[in-house]
C-alpha cells in the first residue's frame, strides 16, 4: 500500500472512547502508519486520534433531550461527512451510538466508503425495522455478545462477534486488597455508587443513589461509599451535590472506575456498560434507570425485552435487580442493595454466574475486530488496485 490506511471512527460517549482506544491499538498492528481521525475522547485522542469535535457534545441521554440539540447533532454530522470524503477514508467505523452513526454510515457507504458498526444497536430488543436501515449503511457489524450474531444472520447483514474487549482487559481474579490500598480505603465495608458519565444521568440520578447511601449509611454508620467521576466535569458535579449530604462519609475519586469496582463490595450503578463492567469486576449490583417522563413513555412503548442491564440480557435471566423509573426510588434502592451487601450465600451465587459470564466473552476482541477490518480494507484496497 503507497498511501496510507485513513481509518475514521466516530464515538460518542466513554465506553465508546474505550473501544475506539482499544480497535485503535489493534489495527495499528495491521496498518502501523495508520491515520485515525473523526469523533473520540481522552482515550482515543491518548492513541494519537484527531477528534474534530468535543465528544460531550454528542453525549445525550433519552429520547426527547437529543431533540432539543438535533440542530448541531446534524451540522456535527454533515461536517464529519464531509471530512471522511474529503480525505479520501478508507474505513468508517462507528462505534455505538447508532441514531447518529448509522446515518453516517449510510451516506458513506451510498459515496463508496467502507462502513463498519460496532457495538450493535439493540434491534433485537426494539425498533428492529432499523434493520433495514443498518443493512444498507453497513458492510460489517461487529456485535460484543453472542445472541447478536443470530438477529443479523437471519436478516443477511455480514456480521462478526468478537466478545467484548473489557471481558479480555479484566482479570478472571480481581484483587479487591490491591485496589483498595491504591486508593487509599481502608476494609470497611464499601458500596460503589455510579451515576453515570453523562450531565444528565447526574441529574436524573445522582441525589436519588445519594438519599439510597444516606439511610444505608444510616443503619450501618460502618459503611462508606466511593465515586468516581468520569470527567473533570462530572467530578465539579458531583462535589456540589455532596455538599447536600454533609457527614456521609464518601470518597469522591478522579477517573479509575475500574479500581473502585474492584475496591468494593457492591455496586449501585445506573443501566449501561458499567453493569458489564460489574459483571466483569464479580460484584453483586443493582442497576436503577430514570429519565424524562416522556422519554420514558416512549421507552416503554417501544422496548420488547424483559431486561434493561446487560448481566440479565447476557444471562437471559434475572440475575440483578433492575430498578427502573418511578421504581427507582431510594427505598425501593434500599431494599435491593442490602442483599448484595450482606447476604453471603447471594453473593457467592452472583460471583459463580458472573465468572462463567466473563469466560463466555473473553475472547480477544480488539485483535479480533481489528483482523476483520483491515481484511476488508486490503480486500477494498486490492479492487481498486
Amino acid at each position: 500500500m503507497n498511501e496510507p490506511v485513513k481509518i475514521g471512527i466516530v464515538a460518542g460517549e466513554a465506553s465508546g472512547d474505550m473501544l475506539g482506544a482499544d480497535l485503535i491499538r489493534h489495527l495499528r498492528s495491521h496498518f502501523p502508519d495508520a491515520r485515525f481521525s473523526g469523533l473520540g475522547g481522552d482515550a482515543m485522542i491518548a492513541e494519537g486520534f484527531a477528534s474534530l469535535f468535543d465528544m460531550e457534545r454528542l453525549s445525550v441521554m433519552g429520547f426527547v433531550e437529543p431533540l432539543k440539540r438535533l440542530p448541531e447533532l446534524l451540522r456535527m454530522r454533515k461536517a464529519l461527512a464531509r471530512h471522511f470524503l474529503a480525505h479520501g477514508a478508507d474505513l468508517v467505523v462507528g462505534i455505538d451510538s447508532p441514531d447518529f452513526n448509522l446515518g453516517l454510515e449510510l451516506r458513506l457507504r451510498k459515496r463508496g466508503i467502507l462502513t463498519a458498526h460496532y457495538v450493535s444497536p439493540s434491534v433485537w430488543a426494539w425498533r428492529q425495522g432499523r434493520i433495514k436501515t443498518i443493512a444498507r449503511a453497513v458492510d460489517r457489524m461487529i456485535t460484543l455478545f453472542p445472541f447478536e450474531g443470530d438477529f443479523y444472520r437471519r436478516h443477511q447483514v455480514p456480521v462478526t462477534f468478537v466478545g467484548h474487549p473489557l471481558a479480555d482487559r479484566i482479570p478472571l481474579d480481581v484483587d479487591s486488597q490491591r485496589a483498595r490500598r491504591e486508593l487509599g480505603l481502608d476494609d470497611a465495608p464499601l458500596l460503589a455508587v455510579m451515576p453515570g458519565s453523562r450531565c444528565s444521568e447526574i441529574r436524573f440520578m445522582g441525589a436519588l443513589f445519594l438519599q439510597a447511601c444516606a439511610q444505608l449509611h444510616r443503619e450501618n454508620p460502618g459503611l462508606h461509599f466511593v465515586i468516581p467521576s468520569a470527567s473533570e466535569r462530572r467530578h465539579g458535579e458531583l462535589s456540589e451535590l455532596l455538599d447536600e449530604f454533609p457527614g456521609l462519609p464518601v470518597t469522591l475519586v478522579r477517573g479509575q472506575s475500574h479500581q473502585v469496582m474492584a475496591a468494593s463490595d457492591a455496586v449501585l450503578l445506573t443501566s449501561g456498560t458499567t453493569a458489564l463492567e460489574a459483571m466483569l469486576f464479580k460484584k453483586p449490583m443493582v442497576v436503577a434507570y430514570r429519565t424524562g417522563a416522556l422519554s420514558f413513555w416512549l421507552l416503554e412503548k417501544l422496548v420488547k425485552t424483559a431486561y434493561i442491564s446487560l448481566p440479565n440480557l447476557i444471562a437471559d435471566k434475572p440475575l440483578v435487580p433492575e430498578l427502573i423509573q418511578d421504581g427507582a426510588n431510594s427505598a425501593n434502592l434500599v431494599s435491593a442493595l442490602k442483599p448484595m451487601l450482606y447476604d453471603q450465600e447471594k453473593r457467592a451465587s452472583l460471583i459463580a454466574e458472573f465468572t462463567a459470564l466473563h469466560r463466555s466473552l473473553r475472547l480477544g476482541a480488539g485483535a479480533t475486530a481489528a483482523a476483520e477490518l483491515a481484511a476488508m480494507i486490503r480486500k477494498r484496497r486490492g479492487e481498486r488496485g
